[in-house]
């Protein structure tokens, strides 16, 4: 099919960017690089992790292809869990989402967090249809979880580059963080994940607590 088609196809059907992209890639994998090339291993350069430390009163993550978790900051060990103690398997949040109880109950829009989570991976699966870790993750959440096969059968594709995000704490208790999705430019399939909060609300005074918190090390904290 021709791209001046598949144009007329996106269009007539209102398409968002990202599902017209992805129904370029479907179509014409030959238009974006070698289907069948071996995805590189992921790294995380050190000036990231640096700048990841540097970033006072925010919580911040760096996610890979997969959703794997690359690297983070003690702020978000804090809110999210400590991921450095987990194997580096499961450092994955579509993992920890779906198969995590601990992981699921500190979001309060579950359903909403899972979409986004399913959508990623089905954008991904899309860009790199011959990643086996990919295939092999995917299969795995549809044979542990009943709420990622439902999810998954609804073929949603999608990125979201910015948002709300409610999220529960044993310790301060209900946030609510404004998160941005930024693209690393020069690291392939690198995203970094930043929170923040409205000035002078609860939220706020929340992260202050546990900023404080993650300085100290507190272990109740997370």
């Amino acid at each position: 099919m021709s791209a001046g088609v598949l144009d007329a196809v996106a269009r007539a059907l209102r398409l968002s960017g990202d599902v017209h992209a992805h129904l370029f890639r479907l179509a014409r994998p030959e238009l974006h690089g070698n289907r069948h090339a071996i995805p590189q291993r992921q790294r995380l350069r050190p000036g990231i992790q640096q700048l990841l430390d540097t970033l006072d009163g925010i919580p911040a993550y760096v996610c890979g292809r997969r959703l794997d978790m690359l690297g983070w900051n003690r702020l978000a060990t804090t809110v999210f869990g400590d991921w450095s103690r987990l194997p580096p398997r499961e450092r994955n949040l579509s993992r920890l989402v779906f198969l995590s109880s601990a992981a699921r109950d500190r979001f309060a829009d579950l359903e909403a967090k899972m979409l986004d989570l399913v959508s990623v991976l089905r954008l991904d699966a899309g860009t790199h249809p011959d990643d086996q870790e990919l295939a092999a993750l995917i299969d795995e959440l549809a044979d542990k979880s009943s709420d990622f096969r439902r999810l998954w059968a609804r073929h949603d594709v999608r990125r979201r580059g910015h948002g709300v995000q409610r999220l529960r704490h044993s310790v301060v208790g209900e946030l609510t963080l404004s998160f941005e999705v930024l693209g690393l430019h020069g690291d392939t399939d690198l995203t970094l994940v930043v929170y923040h909060a409205e000035p002078g609300s609860t939220s706020r005074k929340a992260l202050r607590l546990l900023t404080g918190l993650a300085a100290l090390g507190t272990e109740s904290a997370s």
